[in-house]
C-alpha cells in the first residue's frame, strides 16, 4: 500500500472516530432546566447563572434558566420539579414550608443573627443545614444541593412602626407559611397570605398595609413605591434553597453528580461575594428614587419588645413539627452558639 493510500485510509479512520466521538458527546450532553423565584439580576438569578456558567464551562451540558413568572409562581415550579419537568429549582423555605414543615425554622424571629459574617459561617458549618436538612428534602423526592442567605429581612409598612402595638390592625402580607403567620400575629399584626404576584396591587389599594422582604427585592420589585416606610426590625435573614429532582439526580453518572455539586458550591461562593454590600446599594437606589421613603432602624430597647414575643413562635414550631422539629431546633441553636463563640 502506498504512503498516500495509507494516509487516506488513516484520515478516513480519524474522521470516522471524530464523528463517533462527536455523536457520543451529543448523546451524552443534556439541556438541564432550572427555575427560580426572582427577577433578572436578583440574588437567585445570579446564583442560577453562576451555576449555569460552571456547568457549561466544565461539561457539554447546557442549563436553561427560567425566572419568576415564566413558568408560574413558586408553588408551580416546585410541582414541576417534583414531577421531573424541571431538573433544578430554587425555592425559599417560606414556600417549601407547606411541603417540609421543618423548613419553617427560618421564620422563628430573632433565631438568626443579623451580621453577615456570622450568618455566612453558620451556613458553611451548620450540621442542621448540611446534614439534617438534606434528609428532610430527600423524603419529598428532592436532592438538596445548597442553602444560602440572601439578605436581612426588612418590613415595609404604610407608616413607620417601632413597637408591636403600632402593628395592631395592620394587615401584613406573608408567604403561604403557617409559622410566618404566627410571627406576625405575635408581632401584633394581622398576617395575610398572598402570592407574590398580588402583593404590589394589594399594597397600592390598601388591601394590605405592609410586607417583608430583603431590601434588594424591595428595590427591584418597586415595593417602596406603594409601601414607602422601611423598618429594620433585625428579626431574621431571608434564606433560600437550591435543589434537584432526586430521580434525575440519582440517574446521573458519578461524574455528573460531582459536576452538579461542584457547580452548586461554586455558585455559593460567588453569591456570598455578590450579597456583600448589596443591601446598602439597594437602599441607596430606593432613597435616590423616592423622597417619600423613610427608614426606621429599631434600637435595642425596641427590638427587645419584639424579641420578647418570639418564644410563642418557637413553641408553635415545635407543636407543628413534633420531636423531629425539636431536634432540628436544638441542633440549629447549638450550631449558632458554636459559630458565635468562635
Amino acid at each position: 500500500m502506498s504512503n498516500t493510500s495509507k494516509f487516506r485510509k488513516l484520515a478516513g479512520f480519524s474522521a470516522f472516530a471524530f464523528a463517533a466521538i462527536t455523536a457520543a458527546n451529543s448523546v451524552n450532553a443534556a439541556n438541564w432546566r432550572y427555575a427560580h423565584e426572582e427577577y433578572e439580576g436578583d440574588v437567585q438569578d445570579v446564583y442560577a447563572y453562576k451555576f449555569k456558567e460552571y456547568v457549561e464551562e466544565n461539561s457539554d451540558h447546557t442549563v436553561q434558566v427560567f425566572r419568576f413568572g415564566e413558568l408560574g409562581e413558586s408553588d408551580d415550579i416546585m410541582e414541576q420539579t417534583q414531577a421531573g419537568i424541571l431538573n433544578f429549582v430554587n425555592q425559599s423555605p417560606g414556600f417549601t414550608g407547606s411541603l417540609i414543615p421543618e423548613a419553617q425554622i427560618f421564620f422563628i424571629p430573632y433565631l438568626m443573627p443579623t451580621d453577615m459574617e456570622t450568618v455566612i459561617t453558620f451556613f458553611r458549618e451548620s450540621k442542621a443545614i448540611n446534614e439534617m436538612f438534606p434528609e428532610l428534602y430527600s423524603e419529598q423526592g428532592l436532592e438538596l444541593l445548597k442553602m444560602y442567605p440572601e439578605g436581612e429581612m426588612v418590613v415595609t409598612v404604610d407608616e413607620p412602626v417601632t413597637s408591636p402595638e403600632e402593628f395592631s390592625n395592620k394587615k401584613i402580607r406573608v408567604m403561604t407559611n403557617p409559622l410566618l403567620s404566627e410571627t406576625y400575629s405575635a408581632f401584633g399584626a394581622t398576617p395575610t397570605p398572598l402570592p407574590w404576584g398580588e402583593v404590589y396591587g394589594a399594597l397600592q389599594t390598601n388591601m394590605i398595609q405592609g410586607q417583608e422582604n430583603p431590601i434588594f427585592w424591595i428595590e427591584s420589585g418597586g415595593l417602596y413605591e406603594v409601601s414607602p416606610n422601611l423598618v429594620f426590625t433585625g428579626h431574621g435573614w431571608f434564606t433560600t434553597a437550591m435543589m434537584a429532582n432526586q430521580n434525575f439526580y440519582n440517574g446521573l453518572s458519578d461524574e455528573d453528580k460531582k459536576l452538579v455539586r461542584d457547580a452548586a458550591d461554586y455558585a455559593f461562593e460567588e453569591i456570598i461575594v455578590h450579597i456583600d454590600g448589596l443591601a446598602d446599594e439597594a437602599l441607596e437606589k430606593i432613597q435616590a428614587a423616592s423622597d417619600r421613603v423613610t427608614v426606621t432602624r429599631l434600637n435595642d430597647e425596641q427590638i427587645e419588645a419584639f424579641r420578647a414575643r418570639a418564644p410563642q413562635v418557637e413553641e408553635r414550631f415545635i407543636n407543628m413539627t413534633g420531636e423531629r422539629g425539636k431536634q432540628l431546633l436544638d441542633q440549629f441553636k447549638a450550631d449558632l452558639e458554636a459559630v458565635q463563640g468562635q
